[in-house]
């Protein structure tokens, strides 16, 4: 069944980077939108607009009725989740299938099994994928957790089963504060996810994050190769790169070997990410955990591949089989994403929204900015922080760092604080520049340069 017309159940950056993926493809548009979003640019770039109910997510980006409704009364074949929201939604999936709808990615079944991350690490040993030592399903109680803790030993982490994006997370480096942190992150995980159930890990200090990307069309799969997100703030991603320094060509093939076995034990149809830490003293890398969606960093695969991801998933969940070979697939260059916040570095990276009074974009044709900004426009006070992602590709890292630092310089958004004054201080730092960096080091550098930082921010409003 091919998809001549599609809902957006998204909205922001990622739901005009839907829109005109889908329109390149002579798809119709349809984007719903809550009374806050009714200016958005999601909904002027759309052929068609639907309201789903009042600012607050829960009566309307995340009121699957309400979806639903705006699917049928438009007459649409399909709906792309984008990401966040209900995107990881099984029932959501499932509930869109029964009305006759395509969902654009996996099965419910699929998202099902893979969300749950207690039930993707007992897919992955069975798929042969190294994962994390840590408990062997959910954890019930605090009682449990110490038990498990007897073999894992200290350092660990407590992190939610469902869900991602770094809630439900906790570092643990003794007993007491297992049991002090253990009810603080079901809380979390229940407040964010709708489910409170934990599990634990062992925390793997100065580890690299690494992650594959893969399409499957339910038969067979193939990887995108990899990205690295290590620089990360509170668990938060902030920078991403495409392919990653750290591996060796063994390591590389054996890690995107793994997500291919993965995806295709469980016929898995559309795109989606396996992520996974990499030690680089031992060169072991471990698995953490699978999102059944695109990824916010989507755009620097696409950078190195030519491959359209979003177009990508239109096709497959159209009903097309994947039409090339993982031969076919090569690394063309490197690609650096930059996620712009509306947040001020100098005040703890207090989210702030507001009126956009300018917008000014760089120039070049390796440069991309996938934004929901356009000058005049008002962030509302919502929603995520994220305005947008800069990417800049080019023929080897050390033009893409340079090319990368004076695109930071262009990119003039005026009227509210921005992360931009963060990136161009990263874009300098010597360990970064070398590729000398881990899953620790930004919370370490933001300590050390917060000074710098702050006087940084100062001009960008």
């Amino acid at each position: 069944m091919s998809i001549n017309s599609l809902l957006i159940a998204n909205r922001g950056e990622i739901a005009v980077r839907i829109i005109r993926a889908a329109k390149e493809l002579g798809i119709h548009t349809v984007q719903v939108y809550s009374d806050a979003d009714a200016s958005s640019l999601a909904v002027q770039l759309a052929d068609e607009s639907f309201n789903i109910g009042p600012p607050i997510a829960a009566e309307s980006y995340l009121n699957i009725d309400a979806i639903l409704n705006a699917a049928i009364e438009t007459k649409v074949d399909a709906i792309h989740p984008g990401y966040g929201f209900l995107s990881e939604n099984a029932d959501f999936a499932n509930r869109v299938v029964e009305k006759g709808l395509i969902f654009v990615g996996p099965d419910g079944n699929s998202i099902g099994q893979l969300g749950d991350k207690v039930k993707a690490r007992e897919i992955a040993e069975k798929a042969g994928v190294p994962t994390v030592p840590g408990s062997k399903g959910r954890v019930e109680d605090i009682e449990a957790g110490r038990e498990i803790l007897l073999i894992t030993g200290f350092p660990a982490m407590i992190k939610a089963a469902a869900g991602g994006g770094g809630r439900g997370i906790r570092v643990v480096h003794n007993v007491e504060d297992f049991e002090r942190y253990y009810p603080q992150a079901a809380a979390e995980a229940k407040a964010s996810f709708a489910d409170g159930g934990l599990y634990i890990e062992k925390y793997i200090a100065s580890a690299r994050h690494v992650e594959v990307q893969f399409l499957g069309d339910g038969k067979t799969a193939v990887h995108c190769f990899e990205r690295e997100c290590s620089l990360q703030r509170r668990r938060q991603k902030v920078w991403e790169e495409a392919p990653a320094l750290v591996l060796t060509e063994k390591a590389r093939q054996k890690l995107c070997q793994s997500a291919v076995d993965l995806a295709i034990s469980v016929s898995y149809s559309g795109a989606g990410t396996v992520e996974f830490l990499y030690d680089e003293a031992s060169g072991e890398y471990y698995f953490i955990e699978v999102n059944t969606r695109i990824q916010v960093e989507h755009p620097i695969t696409e950078m190195i591949t030519g491959i359209d991801l979003v177009q990508a998933m239109l096709r497959i969940a159209g009903g097309e089989s994947l039409w090339f070979k993982q031969s076919d697939i090569r690394v063309h260059g490197h690609a650096i994403e930059c996620r712009i916040n509306a947040e001020d570095p100098s005040k703890n990276f207090l989210p702030w929204p507001g009126l956009v009074n300018s917008l000014s974009v760089p120039k070049d044709g390796s440069v991309r900015f996938d934004t929901l900004l356009y000058s005049g426009y008002t962030v509302p006070p919502y929603y995520d922080s994220l305005l947008g992602k800069l990417i800049v590709w080019s023929e080897d890292r050390d033009t893409c760092l340079q090319k990368l630092h004076h695109a930071l310089n262009e990119l003039d958004i005026r009227g509210i604080p921005t992360t931009i004054p963060l990136h161009i201080a990263l874009a300098k730092d010597k360990n970064v520049l070398a590729g000398n960096y881990n899953t620790d080091y930004l919370e370490g550098w933001l300590e050390s340069n917060f000074n710098q930082l702050e006087q940084a921010s100062q001009g960008g409003v």
